[in-house]
């Protein structure tokens, strides 16, 4: 008797997660909107700001915007007004809210300081599916990812994609000089050294201030 074929891509595609890209970001473009009405100063975050500026284009998270924490309730009262609602989390840094049935998280705290001016002031105006707003800067996007790692959370794999994909425009001097102290951040820029992605720091250039710091270099 013959054995009834399956149909390999019926379980596969089930299992499939849904393309949450465009409802995000139509999320995004919302939001932005209303904060740029509300003449707030903010800049777009996280996986959707990869996706800005050039990075992987699959979305299946939410939606990230970096405010001031001295704007909190300034920009509440702008999304409350247009039929958003904003609400605490148990996280103490970020607020939360919903658009266009996507999660999106206001955010005033990034690797463990509060979002300031000199961080939105860097955000670089790009255009996310013809809508221009500000989005943090690859360099600031890289080190928060970096400053996230712990020994309870360090997703080498999530991270990699966006340092080669957004390579040729971080500061990759700055990145060694804020995160490479902690050991995670300086794990992963010894793990992109190795696979060629960026090149071995310089040992003792005068420039680079501490010549130990954060290097990986084929010292004695």
């Amino acid at each position: 008797m013959e054995t009834p074929r399956r149909d390999p891509a019926g379980p596969n595609v089930d299992a499939l997660p849904p393309d949450r890209t465009p409802a995000i970001l139509e999320a995004a473009k919302k939001v932005a909107a209303l904060l740029k009405a509300g003449d707030h100063l903010f800049a777009l975050a996280g996986g959707v700001a990869v996706y800005a500026h050039g990075g992987p284009g699959t979305l299946q998270h939410d939606v990230d915007f970096c405010v001031l924490p001295e704007d909190t309730e300034a920009v509440t009262a702008t999304l409350a007004a247009a039929g958003l609602e904003v609400f605490q989390p148990p996280e103490d840094w970020l607020l939360k809210s919903r658009s266009q049935g996507q999660n999106v998280d206001l955010i005033f705290q990034m690797a463990h300081a509060p979002v300031n001016r000199e961080l939105l002031d860097r955000a670089e105006v790009l255009s996310v599916e013809s809508v221009r707003m500000p989005v943090l800067a690859a360099t600031d996007l890289l080190i928060g990812r970096l400053m996230a790692f712990t020994e309870h959370y360090c997703d080498f794999g999530a991270v990699l994609p966006i340092a080669r994909t957004l390579r040729e425009k971080i500061d990759w001097s700055r990145v060694r000089r804020e995160c490479a102290a902690a050991p995670m951040p300086d794990a992963f820029l010894y793990l992109l050294e190795r696979l060629h992605v960026i090149e071995p720091e310089e040992d003792g250039g005068p420039e680079d201030g501490d010549p130990g710091e954060g290097g990986h270099g084929d010292s004695a």
